[in-house]
């Protein structure tokens, strides 16, 4: 049985005294991908930021390798082994892609596996992460986190700005980074399809709530559930 890397139950989060997501749980096994889906609104974002620390819960209990994290401190959460990746990538624009990899790494080997996994990083070694391409950004984004090593990698809109075509081969980079070293992988993301290919499970999120649980492969294979959740409606065959 697959150890769990990543458990949150009970979670609500939201903004002043609103919450904007109520009363979620999720698990992440070593290995999963498990992708979060939802109309815009859906309290998605709200999510990664509440596990990772950089949003305070309203109530809820997140645990990552084992560890309890105490609510609103992403420090513990990434000495546990959890990286975050926003949606706005958050790279040090005037540093370039080395820079950028040797400011978050633990070995030079992680920078090296990153290279494997990102080729046309290693193109673009001297450039500054702000000069670079909106797919080359997020690659350096990823990357940066990988060179963590965590054991739960958060990756929040990675299709955000990029073309479906950038995306579709980006999604299995991430599937082979669970396969490969175990990693636990949670991803928002809007393109739906292209996301539940790569997950192991899925969660579409409504207002605030659980709408929909299932294999990626189950949820390919019924899009009207999908469709009912997103609009908020039964998703009953």
């Amino acid at each position: 049985m697959s150890e769990i890397l990543l458990e949150v139950k009970g979670l609500s989060a939201g903004y002043v005294a609103s919450p904007v997501v109520r009363d979620l749980d999720l698990t992440v096994k070593a290995g999963e991908v498990l992708s979060i889906l939802g109309p815009n609104g859906a309290g998605k974002t709200t999510t990664l930021l509440a596990i990772s620390g950089m949003l305070p819960r309203m109530s809820g209990s997140v645990t990552v390798a084992g560890q309890e994290i105490h609510s609103g401190r992403p420090r513990p959460t990434v000495k546990a082994g959890l990286s975050y990746v926003p949606d706005d990538r958050a790279l040090f624009r005037t540093l370039t892609v080395a820079e950028n990899l040797k400011l978050a790494a633990k070995d030079k080997a992680g920078v090296d596996e990153v290279y494997d996994l990102f080729p046309r990083l290693t193109e673009r070694l001297n450039v500054q992460a702000g000069l670079l391409s909106g797919g080359e950004q997020q690659q350096l984004a990823i990357g940066r986190a990988l060179v963590q090593r965590p054991r739960v990698l958060l990756i929040d809109e990675l299709s955000m700005g990029l073309a479906p075509v950038i995306v579709e081969a980006l999604l299995p980079v991430l599937r082979r980074v669970a396969d490969e070293t175990g990693a636990g992988v949670v991803l928002v993301e809007q393109h739906v399809q292209l996301a539940l290919s790569i997950s192991d499970t899925a969660m579409v999120l409504a207002h605030g709530e659980v709408a929909l649980t299932g294999t990626g492969a189950d949820l390919i294979a019924h899009p009207k559930k999908i469709e009912a959740a997103y609009l908020g409606e039964s998703s009953a065959a």
